[in-house]
């Protein structure tokens, strides 16, 4: 199976995939704000740069995750620049599903979603994010304490995305149950999951590990806000 697609992945996803989704053009693309602050860029001569600074409006942000980084010039503030590690499960062979108490998540759900992910920080969710695709969750006495989902989505790769757990209810084997629901769907539609996950988090990455996923790539992870 072709991975090449991986390299670039939000380039990728924004081309093909979520093509309805997209602004811009041949040189840099992102999702609406209220999607997701997701970017890409398809090279990195100041043409693309210029392309991308067009997308962003001045009190919003934008994210980048591939081998392209903008050198960006006056009126930006660095969020965040780190590393992101691309992980790819090839192996075919289902997860176990323990009994949970699993619910498929939907557009009333999202204000709870919301708040989960501010709490957590698993990675940019915002209110039409739920749009790149199905997310399921675990209740406890009737609160949202952990969702999973999907986000970008490259010929036969779909990624799993939106991962957390509310810290009250952490080392009750949420994550896993969520993500072995969400793998197992995607392996019955003839899909290869991969994820990403900042390369400092090593308690995420070993999870993954133990749940059949392999180190792919390793890629700049940048976030920058417009202030001027």
């Amino acid at each position: 199976m072709p991975f090449d697609g991986l390299d670039n992945p939000f380039w990728s996803c924004l081309a093909t995939r979520h093509a309805h989704l997209a602004l811009g053009g041949a040189r840099a693309r992102r999702y609406p704000p209220e999607v997701s602050p997701i970017a890409a860029l398809s090279g990195e001569a100041p043409a693309h740069v210029a392309a991308l600074e067009a997308l962003v409006d001045v009190g919003d942000d934008f994210g980048v995750l591939g081998p392209y980084v903008p050198k960006l010039g006056r009126g930006w503030e660095t969020v965040l620049d780190a590393e992101a590690t691309q992980m790819l499960r090839v192996d075919r062979s289902p997860l176990p599903e323990r009994e949970a108490d699993i619910v498929d998540l939907g557009p009333d759900d999202v204000g709870e979603m919301l708040a989960l992910v501010e709490l957590t920080r698993p990675g940019p969710f915002r209110r039409r994010t739920i749009e790149l695709g199905r997310f399921v969750g675990i209740r406890e006495r009737g609160r949202l304490v952990s969702m999973a989902g999907e986000r970008s989505w490259i010929g036969h790769c779909r990624e799993v995305s939106g991962v957390c757990t509310h810290p009250d209810a952490r080392g009750r084997g949420h994550a896993p149950a969520l993500i072995a629901r969400v793998v197992n769907r995607m392996l019955r539609n003839g899909e290869t999951p991969y994820l990403h996950a900042e390369t400092v988090n090593t308690r995420a990455i070993r999870l993954y590990e133990r749940l059949g996923f392999v180190e792919r790539a390793r890629f700049p992870l940048f976030v920058a806000k417009r202030v001027a």
